[in-house]
């Protein structure tokens, strides 16, 4: 299965109004559009949104190898609060070995801000 067609499949981040920009071999971008649906008590975007949003980037970025990846670990840090208007969610591949490999993504907002930093790191399934 391609990346593409992984994110694609991927009902949560449909639901959640995520769509994806480009795709390529370790790398990818997605973006959102703030929804009120995506606010906390607070009035700003809940953290899991930005989290999801990230993650859908590093999905499809390990994913772009033919190689089946899932995730090991992830940590996210957040820089800017935002309530309204597009996020976007770039994934770089950082290290990429046989069986390991780990992205960062940067979330930015229209004015190319910096919302947060997302680190992951994949287990790649039967690579060949």
């Amino acid at each position: 299965m391609g990346a593409r067609e992984l994110a694609e499949k991927d009902l949560f981040a449909r639901h959640c109004g995520i769509t994806l920009v480009h795709a390529g071999k370790g790398q990818a971008t997605a973006k959102m559009e703030i929804q009120p649906h995506h606010l906390n008590g607070v009035g700003i975007v809940q953290g899991g949104a930005l989290f999801t949003l990230a993650d859908m980037a590093l999905a499809t970025a390990s994913n772009a190898y033919d190689v089946v990846a899932v995730g090991l670990t992830s940590s996210i840090t957040y820089f800017k609060a935002e309530s309204s208007g597009i996020l976007f969610a770039k994934a770089t591949e950082l290290s990429l070995r046989r069986t390991v490999a780990t992205y960062q993504v940067k979330v930015t907002n229209e004015q190319d801000e910096l919302i947060a930093v997302f680190q992951g790191t994949v287990y790649r399934k039967n690579p060949k």
